[in-house]
């Protein structure tokens, strides 16, 4: 299997700026003052006699510098010291065990809703540090990765998958749907690309407030198949808001394939024919996506416009705990993906261990730290407490709740006191009119 062959760094050249990503011409129309009336709208072009229908494009190739062997192209350095490697590489271990034991306690039936971030550690990890606290994140479902090595905590995410007081969202949303204000992190909607929009209007407003920061969208190649992409990026792309595009190129949209999805050359040919510019990054490599977000984010607040990024990587786990892969992939494909060369945190396991940085007993030991620091929170977050019910139910629908609702916490109030035994009070921290 070949994801991506080694590209010269003149492929992403452009103009003057020699930086990674592919770029559109510069956006000049024609005006009806012009010679060529028609053009008005267009880009500079011509007439011609001859009658020639377009179907092809440049295909967009896959930016990489680290290969299948963990050797990085000698074109490149890696971006972080030793000991950032180190770090980084621990920081996806732990991910992938806390992973996958959140999706183990769902099939216990102590949580009701649980959706993996199997295989795509090193796109996370590799993006979030690139960039800063202060960009805004509008993330879909599946980049806990990028809210962790943020600062949302491990405590973070179990009080709102048990739904209990210790989460911001005040035990409201289906698991999964983080939020945390003070770290730039705006709660996780699970419809499909209702986040895009935000983001380029919020890109807007960065760049109208004169503010060095930039407003990052991630979504999967599904959403982008919404009508809500295609208004967002042309919303970006007119008025140069700065907004990051990042699409999750995982090769299916719940069970729906990627050859069912779209012709095209995938999402990222989406952005250089909305006028932004773009890049097309191997997910997996975690070297990669850390230097394209980097670049990314600079044009993004340097030069004030959009930036259109496609990570291509794989899902390895079943859409969701409402899911079973195995009924539509095909034989085999897993197996290819979780290669040592091609797994992410293989991946860069073996160039820690070509460096002499890593051996297989501090991997057993990393592995076996991450799972014990999860069983001791797991056990703190699911006895906490949730939110008092009559304030859980009533508030933050109004700044001054209306006497309608007052009555309707009255009548509840009265009903649970009416039937003790019926609800689990204790459960719940004690809240006004004695619930």
């Amino acid at each position: 299997m070949h994801l991506a062959g080694r590209f010269p760094l003149s492929r992403f050249l452009a103009g003057s700026q020699a930086h990674l990503l592919s770029t559109p011409p510069a956006r000049r129309f024609s005006t009806h003052t012009e010679k060529g009336v028609y053009h008005a709208g267009l880009r500079n072009t011509v007439f011609t006699n001859e009658m020639s229908f377009s179907d092809e494009s440049q295909v967009i190739p896959i930016f990489r510098v680290m290969n299948y062997d963990g050797e990085i192209d000698p074109d490149w350095k890696n971006p972080f010291t030793p000991e950032e490697t180190l770090n980084a590489y621990k920081f996806m271990v732990r991910l992938s065990v806390w992973d996958d034991m959140m999706y183990n306690i769902q099939r216990q039936g102590r949580i009701s809703f649980y959706i993996q971030n199997m295989g795509e550690e090193a796109a996370q990890t590799g993006l979030a540090s690139a960039i800063t606290v202060d960009d805004v994140l509008w993330c879909q479902y599946r980049e806990l990765g990028v809210l962790m090595w943020r600062g949302f905590t491990l405590e973070d995410a179990l009080c709102q998958l048990f739904s209990t007081k210790g989460d911001e969202g005040k035990g409201r949303q289906m698991p999964i749907s983080y939020t945390k204000r003070d770290l730039n992190i705006q709660t996780i909607a699970t419809p499909l690309t209702t986040q895009v929009p935000h983001a380029a209007g919020a890109g807007y407003a960065h760049k109208l407030a004169g503010e060095k920061r930039c407003s990052i969208a991630f979504f999967g190649e599904g959403a982008a198949s919404e009508g809500d992409f295609h208004a967002a990026l042309n919303f970006a792309a007119v008025l140069k808001s700065q907004t990051i595009f990042v699409c999750r190129n995982n090769g299916y949209a719940i069970s729906t394939p990627v050859k069912d999805q779209y012709a095209g050359d995938g999402i990222a040919i989406r952005g250089l024919a909305y006028g932004i510019t773009t890049i097309r990054v191997d997910g997996n490599d975690m070297f990669a996506c850390h230097l394209a977000m980097k670049e990314a984010r600079r044009i993004c607040t340097e030069e004030s416009k959009p930036v259109v990024m496609e990570l291509m990587t794989y899902r390895m786990g079943h859409h969701s705990t409402s899911d079973d892969s195995s009924q539509y992939r095909p034989k085999g494909e897993y197996e290819l993906w979780n290669q040592p060369g091609i797994n992410p945190i293989a991946r860069v396991r073996q160039y820690l261990t070509n460096h002499g940085l890593w051996d297989l007993e501090r991997d057993e030991e990393l592995r076996k730290e991450a799972k014990q620091t999860m069983l001791k929170q797991m056990r703190e977050s699911e006895k906490k407490q949730y939110v008092p019910i009559v304030e859980g139910i009533f508030d933050d629908v109004y700044d001054v709740r209306p006497w309608y609702l007052q009555e309707q916490a009255e009548e509840l109030a009265a009903h649970m006191k009416k039937y003790p035994d019926v609800y689990k009070k204790d459960r719940y921290e004690p809240g006004e009119l004695g619930i």
